[in-house]
């Protein structure tokens, strides 16, 4: 299968750390220049940057909040100062607020709509001139199952992330033309350095029980799908919403 990267330019949001790092490392490791998108977590996105350099692969972090449109205009506009273009884009940074809906508030709902969502919006924006002038691209979209099934107490992020979904089909349709894919990874649940280990110790086997193959999922579970929709191999898949959640959900 032909996912070699050489010579592209890929730009992952909330590269820094857990599933973004990890798709960073990927990306890199296929050849591509990865930029590093980080909000506040600079010692993480610079320990990514690290392990890409160490393996003899080329990386930077830049700073953005994607939730603001004129921190990711001029974050594109560094990267292509630096790298000359974008290749590949991957919308991986979120926030989640797991709680009761009637125990939400409206500024924890505009935090959630404004990263997952408009944070999505931002960056395909800003990014999509470039790849039309190119006429290639890929851009990568990853949400949570809760988007395509609903679960409760998540039913803001989820929303936001069907919008995200929405999104995706969408400009699928638009940029086709100019050879421009645009697919959703879908995740189950997946454990990470900000995962709450006292919940997980304590549902672990209920939660388990949910997955048909009976294990929670891992960041490195979610970095080979994304570097294959980045490739080659994948340019006749647009528009489509997959699955990478160990068969929590098979819609």
């Amino acid at each position: 299968m032909q996912t070699n990267l050489n010579g592209k330019v890929a730009l992952v949001t909330g590269g820094g750390r857990d599933v973004g790092g990890d798709i960073a490392r990927s990306l890199a490791a296929e050849g591509a220049v990865v930029a590093v998108n980080y909000s506040r977590s600079k010692a993480e996105a610079d320990s990514v940057v690290e392990s890409i350099v160490a393996k003899g692969g080329r990386a930077k972090a830049y700073q953005a909040d994607i939730s603001v449109n004129d921190q990711v205009k001029a974050m594109v506009a560094a990267v292509k100062e630096d790298f000359g273009t974008i290749d590949v884009l991957v919308n991986n940074a979120g926030y989640v607020k797991y709680q009761r809906f009637t125990e939400s508030t409206p500024e924890e709902w505009r935090k959630q709509i404004d990263v997952c969502l408009y944070g999505a919006i931002n960056c395909c924006h800003a990014v999509a001139p470039l790849m039309i002038g190119q006429n290639a691209g890929r851009i990568i979209n990853l949400v949570g199952d809760s988007s395509r099934i609903g679960e409760a107490n998540l039913a803001i992020a989820a929303a936001a992330r069907g919008g995200t979904i929405a999104l995706g089909k969408s400009l699928a349709r638009e940029f086709g033309r100019n050879s421009i894919t645009v697919n959703t990874v879908s995740l189950g649940l997946v454990e990470t350095s900000h995962s709450d280990p006292e919940f997980l110790e304590k549902n672990r086997e209920k939660i388990v029980k949910a997955y048909p193959l009976r294990r929670i999922g891992k960041p490195d579970d979610i970095a080979p799908m994304v570097t294959f929709l980045a490739s080659e191999a994948s340019s006749w898949i647009t528009g489509q919403v997959i699955s990478v959640n160990g068969g929590f959900s098979m819609v």
